[in-house]
C-alpha cells in the first residue's frame, strides 16, 4: 500500500478512536493515538491476516499487550473490515462485542484476550512457540507500553522468547513517554529499554519517530530478516498524537472528550484528511 493510503488510514484510525471513546464517555485516547501508525501498518502492510477468515491457522497473530488502548485496536480492525465501523459507536456499553479491553471470544480479530499489563507478551511468546513446534511459517507481534514494561512479567517472557530463539516474533514498545501517574522516566523508568531487551537477547530495532510510516516500514523490514532472535522495536511516539490539545498531555492517558473536545479533535483530523486529499 502507498504511503499516502497508509496516512489516509491512520486518520481514519484517529477518528475511530475518539468516535469510541467520546460514545462510551470512557476509555483511552492517549495511547491508543500513539500507536494509531503502527495499528495501521501492521493490518494495511505487514501482517498476513484476511478479514473473510479471521480464524485462518496460517494468519500471522497480534496480542495488544497495552490491552487498555483497545480503542485504537478496534478501530483498525473496523477500518480493514472485520467489523462495521457503526459499532465503534458501542464500546464498553452493555451488550457490545467491543469491551474496555479486547476478548477473544466476542470479537472478530482479536488473537487473545488482554489487559492485565504485562501478561500480553507472555501469550505472544507462547504463539511464537507454538509456530516453531508446528514447523508453520505466521509472525507473532505484541504491541507493549513503556510504562507497561515496568511489569515483571514482561521480563520473564522476555527471558524465554531469547533463550527460544523465537525469530519469528517481533516486540514492538509505543515509547511514548507517558503513563497514567506521569512521565514514565519519574514514575519507575525503565530506561535504557533497548540495552534491557539487548540483554535478554533480542535484536533491538530504534524508531526514533513510530508515528512515521517510513521509519516503521524500514523497522518491520529488518525484524522480518532477522533470524536466530527475537527483536523488539523501541519506537518513540507521541501520546495523543494528531489532537493538538491531547498530545504530550498525561490528562488523556484514560479520558473521554466531552461534546466541545470531540467536535473540535474531529475537525483537526478532517483538515488532515483535506490536506491529505490535495496530495
Amino acid at each position: 500500500m502507498k504511503k499516502a493510503e497508509l496516512l489516509k488510514r491512520a486518520n481514519e484510525v484517529r477518528k475511530g478512536i475518539l468516535t469510541g471513546v467520546h460514545a462510551a464517555k470512557a476509555g483511552h485516547p492517549g495511547g491508543s493515538l500513539s500507536a494509531a501508525e503502527v495499528f495501521t501498518y501492521l493490518y494495511f502492510e505487514e501482517m498476513n491476516v484476511d478479514p473473510k477468515n479471521p480464524k485462518d491457522p496460517d494468519r500471522d497473530r497480534f496480542v495488544l499487550s497495552k490491552g487498555h488502548t483497545a480503542p485504537g485496536l478496534y478501530a483498525a480492525l473496523a477500518e480493514r473490515g472485520y467489523f462495521p465501523k457503526e459499532d465503534l459507536l458501542t464500546l464498553r456499553k452493555i451488550g457490545s462485542h467491543l469491551q474496555g479491553h479486547p476478548c477473544i471470544s466476542h470479537t472478530p480479530g482479536i488473537d487473545m484476550s488482554s489487559g492485565s499489563l504485562g501478561q500480553g507478551i507472555s501469550a505472544a511468546v507462547g504463539m511464537a512457540l507454538a509456530a516453531k513446534i508446528q514447523n508453520k511459517s505466521y509472525r507473532t507481534y505484541t504491541l507493549l507500553g513503556d510504562g507497561e514494561i515496568q511489569e515483571g512479567q514482561v521480563w520473564e517472557a522476555a527471558m524465554f522468547a531469547g533463550h527460544k530463539k523465537l525469530d519469528n516474533l517481533t516486540v514492538i514498545v509505543d515509547n511514548n513517554g507517558l503513563q497514567i501517574d506521569g512521565p514514565v522516566a519519574e514514575v519507575c523508568s525503565p530506561y535504557p529499554i533497548d540495552e534491557k531487551f539487548k540483554a535478554f537477547g533480542f535484536h533491538v530495532i530504534l524508531v526514533e519517530d513510530g508515528n512515521d510510516f517510513d521509519q516503521l516500514h524500514a523497522a518491520f523490514e529488518e525484524a522480518k530478516k532477522t533470524k536466530g532472535q527475537p527483536s523488539v522495536i523501541v519506537m518513540k511516539t507521541v501520546k495523543g498524537k494528531g489532537i493538538s490539545f491531547m498530545e504530550n498531555q498525561v490528562s488523556w492517558h484514560g479520558s473521554a472528550p466531552n461534546d466541545e473536545q470531540y467536535e473540535q479533535a474531529m475537525k483537526e483530523l478532517e483538515e488532515v484528511e483535506e490536506a491529505l486529499c490535495q496530495k
